[in-house]
């Protein structure tokens, strides 16, 4: 493309994709440095605080990009596809449901290892769109990148924010009368010291794995490495220094879904001609009925927990509760919306 024919914004910002990686980046940097330097002074954020920014980012920023995906995915791909996308879909929200009734711990779970591969694998078809992924030429290697990005947003947060973590996996389990066992609640403190040291292992090895193969193939340091390794460290150094609250609260707005749209628009860019628009009125449509759908579920869901708010506070339960939906609907988002699409996904990378 000439310049003459590229508008002052697109001259100013450069490319929107690059910008919005680079946004993501800044937004987890500013963050941690002015949590950090508040924690440094002495200055907590309170907990209520802590769950308004939590609420904010998750309904209001995050939770329409979920149906976005779902939506780009299944543009231009027929009626017989779609139909059983979404009647498996609702199958395994339903499953998901059934779960949290009959045994709340296994399922509460299954939640955190969702919002682990959620993280993890939509930030590594971002690193191949956007990234670079060349220093992670094997599955082994790229499902350990996935493991360790992901890993990031339970793990760490765990192990720097143990007893707010464990407080509010508390207050999730008592939506449906569940409890902790076993020995994140004996003894949570050597639980915790125990995951972390095995996540510190794990950075380890995918970091000097990358490093490795990048010598050997090149001769040197890959740029894709040193971006991985920055953005590897950045995200820890996020989940340990911003409070878990707002840590995670802000992570899927201002990460996730910030790089998942940089990613969708290679995508565009790349094939257009399976991702052009629909007209204004299917599109309305679309976007009505999954609010609908969505509405439906938190009702569902809602009505079948014997105890929606836990017994806490309107906003620590409210943030239970709806932390507890987005885990029902993000566990089929994942399975269905990318590991049984095998033609595309959500994450679809050419």
């Amino acid at each position: 493309m000439s310049t003459s024919t590229v508008s002052p914004v697109r001259r100013l910002l450069g490319e929107p994709e690059r910008t919005a990686i680079g946004a993501s980046r800044a937004a987890l940097l500013l963050l941690a440095v002015g949590f950090g330097a508040l924690s440094a002074a002495g200055t907590d954020v309170s907990l209520r605080t802590q769950m308004i920014a939590y609420l904010v980012g998750m309904v209001a920023l995050n939770l329409p990009h979920g149906g976005y995906e779902h939506f780009s995915n299944l543009r231009r791909r027929g009626l017989p596809f779609g139909a059983r996308y979404v009647v498996l879909y609702l199958g395994f929200v339903a499953a998901f449901v059934a779960l949290f009734v009959v045994a709340p711990l296994p399922a509460l779970a299954l939640a955190f290892g969702t919002a682990v591969a959620k993280g993890g694998h939509g930030d590594l078809r971002v690193m191949d769109a956007l990234v670079g992924t060349d220093h992670l030429p094997t599955k082994p290697q790229r499902a350990l990148a996935a493991l360790i990005r992901g890993g990031a947003v339970m793990i760490v947060p765990a192990v720097f924010w143990t007893e707010t973590f464990y407080g509010f996996t508390g207050i999730m389990l008592g939506v449906f009368d569940g409890q902790l066992a076993g020995p994140a609640a004996s003894n949570p403190e050597a639980f915790t010291t125990a995951l972390g040291g095995a996540f510190g292992l794990g950075v380890v090895a995918h970091l000097g794995g990358g490093l490795a193969t990048s010598l050997r193939s090149t001769g040197g340091v890959s740029r894709s490495w040193l971006l991985d390794a920055a953005e590897t460290l950045l995200l820890v150094a996020y989940f340990a220094l911003v409070p878990v609250v707002v840590a995670i609260g802000l992570y899927f707005p201002l990460w996730y879904s910030l790089r998942q749209s940089a990613r969708s628009m290679v995508v565009e860019q790349e094939q257009p001609d399976r991702t052009e628009g629909v007209s204004l009125v299917v599109a309305w449509g679309v976007l009505v009925v999954g609010a609908l759908v969505t509405a439906s579920v938190a009702t569902a869901l809602w009505t079948v927990a014997p105890n929606p708010l836990a017994g806490g506070s309107l906003l620590s339960g409210a943030v239970a509760f709806y932390t507890i939906f987005v885990c029902v609907i993000a566990m089929p988002h994942v399975v269905v919306g990318e590991w049984l699409d095998f033609g595309r996904g959500i994450w679809y990378v050419p």
